[in-house]
């Protein structure tokens, strides 16, 4: 009993720390304009608060406790250093308004997401700062190891600071180099809210929705793009099933067996709506074609009457813009439904190189076996993919189906 305490506490502490860090290292970003000092003031906070709120409780407002923490250290710091004294008026002064927080979010996402950077190093970086993730939930999204993403983040916050690169939101002729990684950072998130990684609870829909209100925010900034309104169409989809997703068990129940009345209609419209407006900027791209595959599941009225033979058209398309083996592998399970499990997994099959460590491949290769009677082949791929997964409902979902086996 007491070690279950012991994690939702960890788990509680966890969920604050990841809502606040990316607000509180934006701010401070503005205000001393060093993004090295501010993350170190962050992580200052942050460890005065994992000693003390265990003991003392959560604070009814945790961004306001920790940015008291994070400013007085910061004007300790201020007031020793004499690059920073002249900003000591305009810090004492500064205002935390919560549209000041998004906004900041925003900017520090766009620094981090900088030309500069690899690819590799802007998304964990801006995962790592803006998001709060750990360096294992980093990697677990990556597909990479811990040791390598740690690299890509030290290595990025370096450049940053020998770049001078600039704490502001891009003009619109510089945005085609920063925006698909913004958006690819914004993406990652809401995975990480839709299911979690690990930790003591399988879903957390506040950041499923932070990262949906970013995206919204994104597309207010370039409403002539439409990539951020396929992005937001996307997570609006996924979210309008969240009631459906967990028995009250908290027990995860597959898109087959959902109750689709419980499902959100009128998010469904509107995010379809959004698909439409998109596609009328005639710039199609790889959210609008994963926003499209939503709305094929979203607007079947029954599991048996989803439009396989579109979804599988619909992958085609997207691999061509996107050639990557999660894509792939989620073509085969449409191609399951069209052309049967031999065909599906002849597709999976040929993945298991570049897909070794990752559960779900473990997991839909089992299914494929046992439905081809393989039941010992089936049985020893679930078990696989039970240890690559942290996820509470992943875990339980698959020792259910193992049981069955």
């Amino acid at each position: 009993m007491q070690e279950t305490a012991c994690d939702d506490t960890h788990s509680a502490l966890s969920a604050v720390f990841r809502e606040e860090a990316g607000k509180l290292v934006g701010a401070l970003v503005r205000i001393l304009g060093n993004f090295e000092v501010a993350e170190e003031l962050v992580q200052d906070a942050l460890l005065i608060a994992l000693e003390r709120w265990p003991v003392e409780g959560i604070p009814e407002r945790p961004g306001a406790w920790l940015m008291t923490v994070a400013r007085n250290r910061a004007l300790d710091q201020l007031r020793r250093d004499a690059r920073f004294r002249e900003k000591l008026p305009a810090f004492e002064q500064a205002g935390h308004t919560e549209a000041s927080e998004q906004d900041d979010r925003l900017r520090l996402m766009f620094m981090c997401c900088h030309p500069a950077l690899s690819r590799e190093s802007q998304v964990a970086l801006t995962l790592r700062a803006v998001c709060g993730f750990t360096t294992a939930e980093i990697a677990h999204a990556l597909l990479a190891s811990e040791a390598a993403v740690a690299r890509r983040i030290v290595r990025a916050r370096q450049k940053i600071v020998q770049a001078g690169i600039p704490y502001r939101i891009p003009r619109d002729e510089e945005l085609d180099e920063r925006l698909s990684e913004v958006l690819a950072v914004l993406y990652l998130m809401f995975n990480e809210g839709y299911l979690t990684s690990g930790g003591g609870t399988p879903s957390r829909r506040d950041l499923a929705e932070d990262a949906a209100w970013l995206t919204a925010y994104v597309t207010r900034l370039y409403p002539g793009e439409p990539e951020p309104l396929g992005l937001l169409a996307l997570m609006r989809l996924q979210l309008a099933r969240v009631e459906a997703r967990f028995d009250p068990a908290g027990e995860l129940i597959l898109l087959a067996n959902q109750d689709r009345s419980r499902w959100n209609h009128q998010m469904i419209s509107e995010a379809t709506a959004m698909i439409v407006r998109a596609a009328a900027l005639k710039r199609p791209g790889p959210y609008q074609v994963q926003a499209a595959l939503a709305a094929c599941h979203a607007e079947a009225e029954s599991w048996e009457t989803t439009d396989w033979q579109q979804i599988l058209v619909l992958y085609d398309f997207l691999l061509r813009m996107m050639p990557s083996p999660v894509v792939r592998l989620n073509r085969a399970v449409a191609l399951l439904y069209v052309d049967g499990p031999e065909a599906a997994l002849a597709e999976v099959e040929n993945l298991a190189g570049d897909l070794a460590d990752y559960h779900l491949f473990h997991a839909i290769r089992g299914e494929l076996l046992l439905d081809l009677g393989r039941r010992e082949q089936a049985r020893a791929a679930e078990l696989r993919a039970l240890t690559l997964t942290e996820n509470r409902a992943e875990r339980s979902l698959l020792q259910r189906r193992l049981a069955d086996l």
